[in-house]
């Protein structure tokens, strides 16, 4: 189930990370694999408002559990009853711009990584979950005390999965992309546009593949 802000929802025509790594998995294990998630749409910036069904292929499965401005905060406390109606085995989560930018510092962002844990290991003692930490943006580059919280909650995050992490409920954090550019892989400054979308969803795979044995290697 991927989770995740208006990086991950995506707009309007778009592709997304998501369908990306879709279409890794369905080529590493030949045939078609399942996201899960209690949500289907796109932004749509015209209305704006979450009301989009118009993706660049729509055979994609587009289940996911992310929205426009949303952030740790939000997805908290929705994150158990999606995962048990939705019955998610995996969590691939990139959050916190949104939360660092709009609502809460590091250490309080954090804080709700921890209330997130808790409430998917309620719906499934079993959940697994790979974190993406917050990747570069346009605010990051010219807003150094915003710069520093990313920093902190980065830091904090990593060890927020080392503490959490067990052998029935495994906590990965993902590397971020190391070639990742906003001004090459974004189209404003902070959401991804095609090659943005291959190196996050690289990034997902890869944490599977190197820490599960899941999938393979990204080849996008």
């Amino acid at each position: 189930m991927p989770v995740g802000d208006s990086m991950t929802i995506g707009s309007a025509g778009e592709h997304t990370w998501r369908y990306r790594l879709w279409q890794h998995l369905c080529g590493s294990y030949g045939g078609p694999f399942r996201l899960v998630g209690p949500r289907e749409t796109l932004y749509d910036k015209a209305a704006d408002a979450p009301t989009s069904y118009a993706y660049a292929d729509p055979d994609f499965p587009r289940a996911h559990l992310a929205g426009w401005g949303e952030g740790w905060l939000h997805m908290a406390p929705l994150v158990g009853e999606a995962v048990r109606s939705c019955r998610a085995d995996v969590l691939l989560v990139s959050l916190g711009l949104i939360d660092l930018g709009f609502y809460t510092d590091a250490d309080q962002t954090a804080e709700n990584v921890r209330a997130f844990v808790a409430e998917a290991r309620s719906a499934n003692p079993h959940v697994r979950m790979v974190w993406l930490p917050v990747i570069p943006n346009i605010r990051a580059e010219h807003d150094a005390p915003f710069a520093a919280q990313v920093t902190r909650f980065n830091e904090l995050l990593a060890k927020t999965a080392a503490d959490l992490d067990e052998p029935g409920s495994a906590l990965l954090l993902a590397s971020t992309p190391p070639t990742y550019d906003i001004h090459t892989d974004t189209y404003d400054g902070t959401h991804p546009n095609a090659s943005g979308e291959h190196k996050i969803a690289g990034a997902f795979a890869d944490a599977m593949h190197q820490g599960w044995g899941l999938g393979g290697p990204y080849d996008g």
